[in-house]
């Protein structure tokens, strides 16, 4: 069965976690750093070859002031923790979205993190902080524009594979596999562009009560629905399935 190459996951959850354990919603973060933690481990272990978490979106602004404090304190306190045992196990650290808006000090633990890793050739693990998928695409056509405006580039150059190349995941495949958890059914401005080919899995389950089991689950639901694509031979049958109509897939 083929296993997915990209992983992405919405990590959602982690205050209503601690709400139903009457905990404050610190407690949810630091339940949730350690859930991806092991999810990092179990993607590295099924041979997964990219895994993209949404951590720290544009609209996340927008919480209460001491909980964005503690995150950023969380954030800053993982990375040093995790980054050492990540390395040890050949892992590649990248970091996507707009990191301007962060402090010097985080900044300068995430460029730590990634020069450290670099060279890595196991799992790549891209976190995305201060990012949206509306906001990936924006910078994606300045920057082309930025090299319109220099004559580095015609407008009748830019095709989708160019503009792709501008993109946070240009280096990365293209995910194959979307996992929301926490139960809510949509994507919420994550990778617009790079999800249009992507099988998408929702699951009820909080994220700090993710673990290897329901990662299997969402796995397996992707081969079931990559093989009964397969089988129905889409692109070469007078009348298509439905399942491949609905998702645009490329089978």
């Amino acid at each position: 069965m083929t296993i997915p190459n990209h992983i992405a996951i919405i990590m959602d959850g982690n205050g209503r976690w601690a709400k139903k354990k009457k905990r404050p919603r610190s407690f949810g973060h630091k339940a949730g750093a350690k859930t991806l933690g092991a999810c990092i481990e179990a993607c590295a272990r099924l041979g997964i070859g990219t895994l993209t978490v949404f951590a720290f979106s544009s609209e996340n602004w927008n919480r209460p002031k001491k909980e964005i404090s503690q995150l950023m304190d969380l954030f800053v306190r993982s990375l040093k923790k995790e980054t050492p045992a990540l390395h040890q196990n050949n892992i590649c650290l990248r970091f996507i979205g707009d990191r301007s808006i962060f402090k010097p000090t985080l900044q300068q633990k995430m460029l730590e993190a990634e020069t450290l890793t670099r060279n890595n050739s196991g799992l790549v693990v891209n976190i995305a902080v201060n990012y949206s998928g509306r906001w990936d695409i924006t910078q994606s056509t300045k920057r082309m524009l930025e090299r319109i405006s220099e004559g580095k580039l015609l407008p009748d150059d830019i095709d989708e594979q160019l503009f792709e190349s501008f993109l946070s995941l240009a280096d990365s495949p293209e995910p194959d596999l979307i996992i929301r958890t926490g139960g809510e059914i949509r994507i919420s401005n994550f990778l617009l562009w790079d999800a249009s080919d992507a099988e998408l899995y929702f699951t009820p389950v909080l994220w700090p009560d993710f673990d290897t089991e329901t990662l299997n689950q969402a796995i397996a639901t992707y081969q079931t629905r990559k093989q009964h694509c397969e089988h129905t031979e889409c692109n070469t049958c007078e009348t298509q399935s439905d399942e491949c109509l609905s998702s645009n897939s490329k089978c």
